[in-house]
């Protein structure tokens, strides 16, 4: 089993900054690949960011390209998610997720993942 927590949501203005960060417990050997989800109230989770295990491949959103970057610390089982020019629209509960194995092709999808945080609340003001 792995166990998620994320930490790091608040409340920011418009094009504000958080870092968000998730830290993983457990058999976290057994994660291929990081994601970081987001749902807004009466919307679908939806897909933000992942990295795979060694940090060399990252995925973004197109709605997030260029504003918000996936990184993570293997010596501290930490994944990040910078969050620069922060919209309204960007409100939301913050997922972080981990995948045993997950296909290039499915790294938005969530089904694809094993293991999920409890989420973290985002909220930009105008």
């Amino acid at each position: 089993q792995v166990q998620l927590v994320e930490s790091g949501g608040g409340l920011v203005q418009a094009g504000g900054s958080l870092r968000l960060s998730c830290a993983a417990s457990g058999r976290t050997g057994t994660i291929y690949r990081t994601g970081w989800f987001r749902q807004a109230p009466g919307k679908e989770r939806e897909f933000v960011a992942a990295i795979n295990r060694s940090g060399g491949s990252t995925f973004h959103a197109d709605s997030v390209k260029g504003r918000f970057t996936i990184s993570r610390d293997n010596a501290k089982n930490l994944v990040y998610l910078q969050m620069n020019s922060l919209k309204p629209e960007d409100t939301a509960v913050y997922y972080c997720a981990a995948a045993r194995l997950l296909p290039v092709q499915a790294v938005s999808v969530p089904q694809g993942y094993d293991y999920w945080g409890q989420g973290t609340q985002v909220t930009v003001s105008s």
